[in-house]
Protein backbone atom coordinates (compact mmCIF):
# COMPACT_ATOMS: atom_id res chain seq x y z
CA UNK A 1 0.00 0.00 0.00
CA UNK A 2 1.17 3.80 -1.39
CA UNK A 3 1.03 5.94 2.26
CA UNK A 4 0.77 9.64 0.49
CA UNK A 5 0.10 12.47 2.26
CA UNK A 6 -2.79 12.34 4.91
CA UNK A 7 -4.46 15.18 2.97
CA UNK A 8 -4.45 14.47 -0.12
CA UNK A 9 -7.57 12.83 -0.95
CA UNK A 10 -9.59 15.18 1.01
CA UNK A 11 -7.62 17.84 -0.70
CA UNK A 12 -8.69 16.70 -3.93
CA UNK A 13 -11.65 15.53 -3.31
CA UNK A 14 -12.68 18.58 -1.25
CA UNK A 15 -11.26 21.10 -3.54
CA UNK A 16 -12.99 19.37 -6.60
CA UNK A 17 -16.22 19.93 -4.78
CA UNK A 18 -15.93 23.62 -3.77
CA UNK A 19 -15.03 24.61 -7.87
CA UNK A 20 -18.56 23.73 -8.66
CA UNK A 21 -20.26 26.72 -9.16
CA UNK A 22 -23.50 25.76 -11.51
CA UNK A 23 -26.19 25.99 -9.15
CA UNK A 24 -29.06 23.49 -9.11
CA UNK A 25 -32.03 22.78 -7.53
CA UNK A 26 -31.67 21.64 -3.72
CA UNK A 27 -32.39 18.15 -3.84
CA UNK A 28 -35.60 17.30 -2.04
CA UNK A 29 -37.10 13.67 -0.98
CA UNK A 30 -40.15 12.36 -2.00
CA UNK A 31 -42.46 14.83 -4.05
CA UNK A 32 -45.00 16.39 -1.63
CA UNK A 33 -48.09 13.94 -0.64
CA UNK A 34 -50.58 14.66 -3.44
CA UNK A 35 -48.07 15.32 -5.88
CA UNK A 36 -48.24 12.52 -8.45
CA UNK A 37 -45.82 13.38 -11.54
CA UNK A 38 -46.14 11.55 -14.78
CA UNK A 39 -43.18 9.19 -14.38
CA UNK A 40 -42.27 7.60 -11.38
CA UNK A 41 -39.53 6.13 -10.25
CA UNK A 42 -37.54 3.94 -7.55
CA UNK A 43 -34.10 2.73 -6.72
CA UNK A 44 -30.74 3.85 -6.14
CA UNK A 45 -29.45 6.14 -3.50
CA UNK A 46 -26.37 6.93 -5.53
CA UNK A 47 -28.33 8.90 -8.13
CA UNK A 48 -31.95 9.84 -6.22
CA UNK A 49 -30.46 13.14 -5.32
CA UNK A 50 -29.77 14.19 -9.33
CA UNK A 51 -33.26 12.17 -9.90
CA UNK A 52 -34.82 14.89 -7.56
CA UNK A 53 -32.94 17.74 -9.07
CA UNK A 54 -33.96 16.61 -12.66
CA UNK A 55 -37.55 16.32 -11.47
CA UNK A 56 -37.68 19.70 -9.81
CA UNK A 57 -35.49 21.40 -13.10
CA UNK A 58 -37.40 19.55 -15.91
CA UNK A 59 -40.83 20.62 -17.14
CA UNK A 60 -41.30 22.83 -14.04
CA UNK A 61 -41.12 19.99 -11.63
CA UNK A 62 -44.64 18.42 -13.13
CA UNK A 63 -42.76 15.25 -15.41
CA UNK A 64 -40.57 13.54 -12.54
CA UNK A 65 -41.15 11.67 -9.51
CA UNK A 66 -38.31 10.32 -7.55
CA UNK A 67 -39.20 8.59 -4.38
CA UNK A 68 -35.74 8.60 -2.06
CA UNK A 69 -33.91 5.38 -1.38
CA UNK A 70 -34.44 5.95 2.23
CA UNK A 71 -35.20 9.75 4.09
CA UNK A 72 -34.29 11.67 6.59
CA UNK A 73 -37.44 10.63 8.70
CA UNK A 74 -37.46 7.30 7.83
CA UNK A 75 -40.53 6.82 6.22
CA UNK A 76 -40.52 3.10 4.75
CA UNK A 77 -43.72 3.45 2.21
CA UNK A 78 -43.68 5.67 -0.67
CA UNK A 79 -47.36 6.45 -2.58
CA UNK A 80 -46.62 6.73 -6.37
CA UNK A 81 -50.48 7.20 -7.89
CA UNK A 82 -53.29 8.83 -6.62
CA UNK A 83 -55.75 5.68 -6.71
CA UNK A 84 -53.39 2.79 -4.84
CA UNK A 85 -50.17 2.39 -6.03
CA UNK A 86 -48.88 2.27 -1.92
CA UNK A 87 -45.87 0.46 -1.71
CA UNK A 88 -42.47 -0.32 0.41
CA UNK A 89 -39.59 1.78 -0.34
CA UNK A 90 -37.00 0.12 -2.66
CA UNK A 91 -33.68 0.88 -0.94
CA UNK A 92 -31.02 0.60 -3.58
CA UNK A 93 -30.40 -0.32 -7.40
CA UNK A 94 -31.67 -4.09 -7.07
CA UNK A 95 -34.38 -3.16 -5.02
CA UNK A 96 -35.32 -0.59 -7.00
CA UNK A 97 -35.25 -3.24 -10.64
CA UNK A 98 -36.94 -5.82 -8.80
CA UNK A 99 -39.76 -3.34 -7.65
CA UNK A 100 -40.13 -1.99 -11.50
CA UNK A 101 -40.32 -5.87 -12.27
CA UNK A 102 -42.86 -6.36 -10.13
CA UNK A 103 -44.84 -3.59 -11.33
CA UNK A 104 -44.36 -4.99 -14.90
CA UNK A 105 -45.92 -8.23 -14.11
CA UNK A 106 -48.39 -7.38 -11.90
CA UNK A 107 -49.53 -4.77 -14.52
CA UNK A 108 -50.14 -2.03 -11.85
CA UNK A 109 -49.01 1.00 -13.16
CA UNK A 110 -47.42 2.37 -10.27
CA UNK A 111 -44.05 2.76 -11.56
CA UNK A 112 -42.15 3.86 -14.83
CA UNK A 113 -38.86 3.56 -14.17
CA UNK A 114 -36.08 2.34 -11.78
CA UNK A 115 -32.20 4.37 -10.86
CA UNK A 116 -30.06 2.22 -11.00
CA UNK A 117 -25.87 2.81 -10.53
CA UNK A 118 -25.04 -0.69 -12.23
CA UNK A 119 -25.56 -2.21 -14.79
CA UNK A 120 -27.23 -5.67 -16.16
CA UNK A 121 -26.85 -8.64 -13.57
CA UNK A 122 -29.37 -11.38 -15.83
CA UNK A 123 -28.92 -11.72 -19.40
CA UNK A 124 -32.35 -11.07 -21.17
CA UNK A 125 -34.59 -8.06 -22.94
CA UNK A 126 -37.07 -6.70 -20.62
CA UNK A 127 -35.52 -4.34 -19.69
CA UNK A 128 -33.57 -1.45 -21.12
CA UNK A 129 -30.79 -0.02 -18.80
CA UNK A 130 -30.08 3.96 -19.87
CA UNK A 131 -27.06 5.46 -18.94
CA UNK A 132 -27.61 9.26 -18.42
CA UNK A 133 -24.51 10.26 -16.28
CA UNK A 134 -21.07 8.71 -14.83
CA UNK A 135 -19.91 8.66 -11.35
CA UNK A 136 -16.55 7.50 -9.60
CA UNK A 137 -15.72 5.22 -6.38
CA UNK A 138 -13.10 5.93 -3.98
CA UNK A 139 -12.44 4.60 -0.31
CA UNK A 140 -13.86 6.38 2.81
CA UNK A 141 -11.79 7.11 5.95
CA UNK A 142 -11.67 8.27 8.79
CA UNK A 143 -9.50 11.85 8.80
CA UNK A 144 -8.14 12.03 11.66
CA UNK A 145 -7.23 8.52 11.43
CA UNK A 146 -4.51 6.66 9.96
CA UNK A 147 -6.04 5.31 7.20
CA UNK A 148 -5.81 8.66 5.70
CA UNK A 149 -3.90 9.44 2.77
CA UNK A 150 -3.64 5.78 1.85
CA UNK A 151 -3.55 4.76 -1.70
CA UNK A 152 -5.36 1.05 -1.72
CA UNK A 153 -4.81 -1.10 -4.50
CA UNK A 154 -7.21 -3.39 -5.88
CA UNK A 155 -5.52 -6.15 -4.70
CA UNK A 156 -4.93 -4.40 -1.05
CA UNK A 157 -8.89 -4.06 -1.29
CA UNK A 158 -9.52 -7.69 -2.00
CA UNK A 159 -7.38 -9.30 0.64
CA UNK A 160 -8.76 -6.49 3.20
CA UNK A 161 -12.68 -7.89 2.41
CA UNK A 162 -11.42 -11.50 2.33
CA UNK A 163 -9.93 -10.49 5.54
CA UNK A 164 -6.81 -11.87 4.65
CA UNK A 165 -5.23 -8.35 5.21
CA UNK A 166 -6.24 -7.39 9.11
CA UNK A 167 -3.89 -4.25 9.44
CA UNK A 168 -2.75 -1.58 7.84
CA UNK A 169 -0.69 1.11 9.03
CA UNK A 170 -0.32 -0.41 12.29
CA UNK A 171 -4.33 0.01 13.04
CA UNK A 172 -6.87 -3.05 12.82
CA UNK A 173 -8.96 -2.49 9.49
CA UNK A 174 -13.35 -2.84 9.65
CA UNK A 175 -14.35 -3.11 5.92
CA UNK A 176 -17.49 -2.11 5.10
CA UNK A 177 -19.88 -2.56 2.03
CA UNK A 178 -22.82 -1.20 1.60
CA UNK A 179 -26.31 -2.80 2.17
CA UNK A 180 -27.76 -5.73 0.11
CA UNK A 181 -29.35 -4.42 -2.98
CA UNK A 182 -27.07 -1.62 -3.36
CA UNK A 183 -25.80 -1.16 -6.83
CA UNK A 184 -22.58 0.21 -5.49
CA UNK A 185 -22.19 -3.25 -3.23
CA UNK A 186 -22.25 -4.81 -6.34
CA UNK A 187 -19.72 -2.65 -8.72
CA UNK A 188 -17.50 -2.12 -5.78
CA UNK A 189 -17.10 -6.19 -5.19
CA UNK A 190 -16.55 -7.05 -8.43
CA UNK A 191 -14.17 -4.45 -8.96
CA UNK A 192 -12.49 -5.71 -6.69
CA UNK A 193 -12.19 -9.25 -7.63
CA UNK A 194 -15.69 -10.48 -6.22
CA UNK A 195 -13.58 -10.91 -2.90
CA UNK A 196 -15.29 -14.02 -0.99
CA UNK A 197 -16.27 -11.55 2.48
CA UNK A 198 -14.73 -12.41 5.40
CA UNK A 199 -16.46 -12.39 8.53
CA UNK A 200 -14.39 -9.29 9.54
CA UNK A 201 -17.01 -7.51 7.10
CA UNK A 202 -19.54 -5.01 8.31
CA UNK A 203 -22.68 -3.54 6.44
CA UNK A 204 -23.75 -0.13 6.26
CA UNK A 205 -26.50 2.21 4.25
CA UNK A 206 -24.30 3.41 1.13
CA UNK A 207 -22.22 6.79 1.41
CA UNK A 208 -23.31 7.70 5.21
CA UNK A 209 -20.04 8.64 6.61
CA UNK A 210 -21.70 8.71 10.15
CA UNK A 211 -21.07 5.10 10.55
CA UNK A 212 -17.47 5.38 9.41
CA UNK A 213 -17.06 5.41 13.80
CA UNK A 214 -13.89 3.67 14.22
CA UNK A 215 -9.88 4.43 13.32
CA UNK A 216 -9.95 1.34 10.99
CA UNK A 217 -13.28 1.66 8.99
CA UNK A 218 -13.00 2.34 5.44
CA UNK A 219 -15.75 2.03 2.71
CA UNK A 220 -16.71 2.47 -1.00
CA UNK A 221 -18.39 5.87 -1.62
CA UNK A 222 -19.40 7.84 -4.58
CA UNK A 223 -17.73 11.02 -5.70
CA UNK A 224 -20.67 12.37 -6.74
CA UNK A 225 -22.75 12.08 -3.30
CA UNK A 226 -19.76 13.19 -1.64
CA UNK A 227 -19.89 16.06 -3.27
CA UNK A 228 -23.48 17.18 -3.06
CA UNK A 229 -23.27 16.36 0.68
CA UNK A 230 -20.25 18.42 1.39
CA UNK A 231 -21.74 21.24 -1.04
CA UNK A 232 -25.00 21.76 0.81
CA UNK A 233 -26.81 20.08 -1.97
CA UNK A 234 -27.91 17.21 -0.19
CA UNK A 235 -27.86 16.70 4.02
CA UNK A 236 -24.50 16.32 4.62
CA UNK A 237 -23.76 12.76 5.98
CA UNK A 238 -19.52 12.09 4.84
CA UNK A 239 -18.98 13.21 8.62
CA UNK A 240 -15.66 12.85 9.41
CA UNK A 241 -14.26 11.73 6.12
CA UNK A 242 -11.88 11.99 3.01
CA UNK A 243 -11.88 9.60 0.47
CA UNK A 244 -8.83 7.90 -0.57
CA UNK A 245 -7.89 6.87 -3.56
CA UNK A 246 -7.71 3.23 -5.62
CA UNK A 247 -5.04 2.08 -7.99
CA UNK A 248 -3.95 5.91 -7.96
CA UNK A 249 -7.48 7.33 -8.88
CA UNK A 250 -10.64 5.90 -8.94
CA UNK A 251 -13.25 3.42 -10.53
CA UNK A 252 -15.68 4.89 -12.87
CA UNK A 253 -19.03 3.51 -14.08
CA UNK A 254 -21.96 4.78 -15.78
CA UNK A 255 -25.50 5.36 -14.17
CA UNK A 256 -28.63 4.57 -15.49
CA UNK A 257 -32.83 4.76 -15.82
CA UNK A 258 -33.90 1.71 -16.25
CA UNK A 259 -37.18 1.20 -17.84
CA UNK A 260 -39.16 -1.31 -19.65
CA UNK A 261 -37.88 -2.19 -23.11
CA UNK A 262 -41.26 -2.35 -24.74
CA UNK A 263 -42.06 1.05 -23.37
CA UNK A 264 -39.03 3.14 -25.34
CA UNK A 265 -41.72 4.33 -27.95
CA UNK A 266 -43.95 5.29 -25.38
CA UNK A 267 -43.81 9.09 -26.46
CA UNK A 268 -43.19 10.31 -22.69
CA UNK A 269 -40.44 7.83 -21.96
CA UNK A 270 -38.59 8.51 -25.09
CA UNK A 271 -38.83 12.10 -24.40
CA UNK A 272 -37.55 11.96 -20.98
CA UNK A 273 -34.83 9.24 -21.33
CA UNK A 274 -34.08 8.21 -24.83
CA UNK A 275 -31.21 9.82 -27.16
CA UNK A 276 -28.92 12.38 -26.51
CA UNK A 277 -31.65 15.31 -27.23
CA UNK A 278 -33.93 13.60 -24.47
CA UNK A 279 -34.63 15.68 -21.52
CA UNK A 280 -32.52 14.35 -19.03
CA UNK A 281 -29.73 14.41 -21.44
CA UNK A 282 -30.09 18.04 -21.86
CA UNK A 283 -30.26 19.04 -18.33
CA UNK A 284 -26.32 18.73 -17.92
CA UNK A 285 -26.11 21.76 -15.69
CA UNK A 286 -27.85 19.65 -13.20
CA UNK A 287 -26.52 16.24 -13.63
CA UNK A 288 -22.90 18.11 -13.35
CA UNK A 289 -24.06 20.56 -10.42
CA UNK A 290 -24.63 17.17 -8.24
CA UNK A 291 -20.98 15.87 -8.95
CA UNK A 292 -21.45 13.35 -11.92
CA UNK A 293 -20.58 13.45 -15.35
CA UNK A 294 -21.68 13.62 -18.75
CA UNK A 295 -21.38 10.51 -20.68
CA UNK A 296 -21.16 10.49 -24.52
CA UNK A 297 -23.23 7.55 -24.64
CA UNK A 298 -26.51 9.44 -22.31
CA UNK A 299 -29.81 7.93 -23.77
CA UNK A 300 -28.43 5.23 -25.88
CA UNK A 301 -30.76 1.91 -25.81
CA UNK A 302 -28.42 -0.82 -26.23
CA UNK A 303 -27.85 -2.60 -22.90
CA UNK A 304 -31.09 -5.18 -21.85
CA UNK A 305 -31.33 -7.50 -19.17
CA UNK A 306 -33.30 -9.00 -17.07
CA UNK A 307 -32.34 -7.49 -13.46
Amino acid sequence: MNVKSRAFAGAVVGAAALSLTVMAPVASADPAPGDYRVLAGVGSDTTQDVLNGLGESIDAGTLIASYDAITEDGDTDIKTRLNGCELPRPNGSSAGIAALNNDIDAGSGCLDFARSSRGVQTAGDDLTWIPFASDKLRIAVRSDGPLAGVNFTTADLKSIYECTTTQVNGVPVTPLVPQSGSGTRSFFLSSIGNPALGSCVGTMQEHDGRELDSAGDLAPYSVAKYTSQVNGLIPDHHGATVLNTIDGGEFSRDVYNVVETARLSDPVIADTFVGAGSKVCQDTDTVEAYGFGTVANCGVTTLKGES
